[in-house]
């Protein structure tokens, strides 16, 4: 009982692990942004080429 305490007592102390979900977090919502910005752009230049290729085939 006493070595979980000390390794309880451990983990709340140690700053490392905090960071590591700080980051993990960060690089989540980075990602999530990434991933937005290539569906709205893909989505953009996606309707650039529809348009392009309707006025030059004349539709």
């Amino acid at each position: 009982m006493k070595k979980l305490m000390t390794m309880t007592r451990q983990f709340r102390d140690d700053e490392n692990g905090a960071a590591m979900v700080e980051y993990t977090i960060l690089l989540g919502i980075i990602t999530v942004a990434v991933i937005a910005t290539v569906v709205l752009v893909g989505g953009w230049v996606s309707t650039k080429w529809t348009n392009l290729y309707a006025a030059i085939s004349g539709h």
